[in-house]
C-alpha cells in the first residue's frame, strides 16, 4: 500500500516481463452508487467495496447527511439516512471525485435546507451547470458560488420530483444523480435528454445497481434502434437490497491496465490471469474486445470471472470512446506499442476528467518517444513510427494517466519515472504492488 494522496511519490518502471495471477480491484463506479443507495435507504452491508480516495469522499458525504458507516473486514456496513438527508454540520468536501460531487449535489436537493459542496482545485474546475439547472427546475436551490457552474456549490430543497431536460453530452453522471435521488422524491423524476447521451453504459450501471436495491427505473424510447430519449424513476421507493447485502463486482476500468500489461509484456509462453472479471453492465468491459481486435491472445472465462491474456504482436485500430472515456489512456498506451496507427475517436468529453486526458496522454507519451497527434475530439497514436524509450513523465495528478504510463514503462527501453504516482489511490491503491507481484521491475 502506497502513501496516502498528498504524499508526493515518484514510481520507477523498467522494461520487464509479467506473468501470474492478479485480482482486479472492486468497481469504483458500483461502490460509489452502492454507498449512496445504502445511505438513501435504511442501510445495507456492502461486500468487497473499493476503499479508495474517491469512494472515501462518498462515504464521508453519506455521513455528513446523517448516515453512519462501519467496517467489518471486507464489508462496509452502512446505516442510512433513510430518504431525508440531514443538513451537514460543515462543508461537504468531495476531494477529487467528480462522481461524488454529482451524486451528492442531487442528494442535497432532497434536504430541507442548504448544503455547501466543494472539492480540490481540479474538481472545482469541472462543469456542474446542467445539474444545477435541473435541480433549480425541479424547485430546489442550486447555485455556483462563483456563478460559473462550478464548485463551490450551494444546494438545497426539498425537491418533490417532476420532469426535467438536460444535455446528455456533458456527463452521464447528471442522469445518474437525478435518477438515484428521484426514487426518494414524492413524484419521481423524468429526465429528458436534449442531446445524445455520452458514456451511456454508466447509466446502465446505475440502473442495474438501483435494481439490485429494489428500485425500479425505465428508459424512455430507444425502440427500433433509435437513441434513448430519457429515463424515468417512480417516486416513493425504498432502497433495500435482497438480504440486506450487495456485492460489488470487479472494475473493468482498473482491469484494463492489467490486461494491457499482459498484452504488451507477458512472459513468453506465460499469461496474465485477471480475476474478478464477472460480466456486468460496465461499458469498460469493451477493453477485452479492443485488446482482442488489436491482436492479443485473450480469453474471457465468464462463469468464474477470469480473463487470461498473452503477449502478441499488436496492430493499430480505430476505437470510439464515446461510451468508454476512461479507456482512452489505456488504449493510447497500447497504440504507442502497436504496429500501425491507433485512432481514438469521439473523445472530446475525455478532456473534462481529472485532467484533460487527451492532451495529457499526447504530451506524456511523446516524452517516451511516441508519435502522437491531437485533434479536438480525437487522439492519433502512430505506434509504427514510435520507439519507446524510458524518460521522466508526469502523471498529471490523474490515476488513469499514472497507470497507463506505468504500463508503457514495461515496454520502453530503460527506466521510466512517473511523478505523482500516489494518485493511484483514487481507484487502484495497490496498483504498483500488483505489478510488482506479476514480476514487473517497479520501485518508488
Amino acid at each position: 500500500m502506497g502513501p496516502p494522496v498528498g504524499v508526493p511519490m515518484d514510481a520507477t518502471v523498467r522494461r520487464s516481463a509479467v506473468a501470474g495471477t492478479a485480482r482486479a480491484p472492486p468497481s469504483k463506479s458500483y461502490t460509489h452508487r452502492a454507498v449512496l443507495a445504502a445511505g438513501y435507504g435504511p442501510g445495507a452491508r456492502i461486500v468487497e467495496p473499493l476503499v479508495s480516495a474517491d469512494t472515501r469522499a462518498t462515504t464521508k458525504a453519506v455521513e455528513a447527511f446523517g448516515g453512519a458507516l462501519d467496517v467489518e473486514e471486507d464489508v462496509l456496513v452502512v446505516t442510512g439516512f433513510d430518504g431525508r438527508p440531514a443538513i451537514p454540520d460543515d462543508v461537504v468536501d468531495c476531494a477529487n471525485s467528480g462522481t461524488t460531487m454529482r451524486l451528492v449535489t442531487a442528494a442535497a436537493g432532497l434536504a430541507d435546507g442548504l448544503s455547501v459542496l466543494t472539492g480540490d482545485e481540479s474538481l472545482r474546475s469541472r462543469p456542474q451547470g446542467p445539474l444545477l439547472d435541473a435541480i433549480a427546475d425541479l424547485g430546489g436551490r442550486a447555485e455556483s458560488t462563483r456563478g460559473n457552474g462550478r464548485a463551490p456549490l450551494v444546494v438545497g430543497g426539498p425537491i418533490e420530483g417532476g420532469r426535467v431536460s438536460i444535455p446528455g453530452d456533458v456527463s452521464s453522471q447528471f442522469v445518474t444523480a437525478l435518477l438515484m435521488a428521484g426514487a426518494i422524491t414524492e413524484a419521481g423524476i423524468e429526465v429528458e435528454l436534449e442531446t445524445a447521451l455520452k458514456s451511456a453504459p454508466y447509466v446502465d450501471v446505475t440502473r442495474e445497481l438501483m435494481g439490485a436495491f429494489g428500485v425500479e427505473t425505465e428508459a424512455i424510447g430507444g425502440d427500433d434502434g433509435e437513441a434513448v430519449a430519457g429515463f424515468r424513476v417512480p417516486g416513493g421507493q425504498t432502497y433495500e437490497p435482497e438480504g440486506g447485502e450487495y456485492a460489488v463486482p470487479g472494475d473493468f476500468s482498473s482491469m484494463s491496465y492489467l490486461l494491457a500489461a499482459g498484452a504488451l509484456a507477458a512472459e513468453e509462453g506465460e499469461a496474465v490471469l485477471v480475476r474478478g472479471a464477472h460480466p456486468s453492465a460496465q461499458g469498460d468491459a469493451a477493453i477485452v474486445e479492443i485488446v482482442e481486435r488489436m491482436g492479443a491472445t485473450i480469453e474471457w472465462y465468464r462463469e468464474p470471472g477470469e480473463i487470461a491474456v498473452r503477449k502478441s504482436r499488436l496492430s493499430g485500430v480505430t476505437v470510439d470512446v464515446g461510451d468508454t472515456p476512461d479507456l482512452l489512456p489505456t488504449v493510447a498506451t497500447l497504440g504507442a506499442a502497436a504496429d500501425g496507427t491507433t485512432r481514438i475517436e469521439n473523445a472530446e468529453h475525455v478532456r473534462y476528467k481529472e485532467t484533460d486526458r487527451v492532451s495529457a496522454m499526447a504530451e506524456e507519451l511523446a516524452k517516451l518517444g511516441a508519435v502522437v497527434e491531437e485533434e479536438p475530439d480525437a487522439l492519433v497514436v502512430r505506434g509504427g513510427e514510435s520507439e519507446l524509450v524510458g524518460a521522466p513523465v508526469d502523471g498529471r495528478g490523474d490515476h488513469r494517466v499514472v497507470m497507463s504510463l506505468a504500463v508503457a514503462g514495461l515496454v520502453a527501453e530503460g527506466e521510466t519515472t512517473i511523478a505523482g504516482a500516489e494518485h493511484v489511490d483514487v481507484s487502484f491503491p495497490d496498483f504498483f504492488d500488483v505489478l510488482y507481484d506479476l514480476g514487473a521491475d517497479v520501485g518508488h
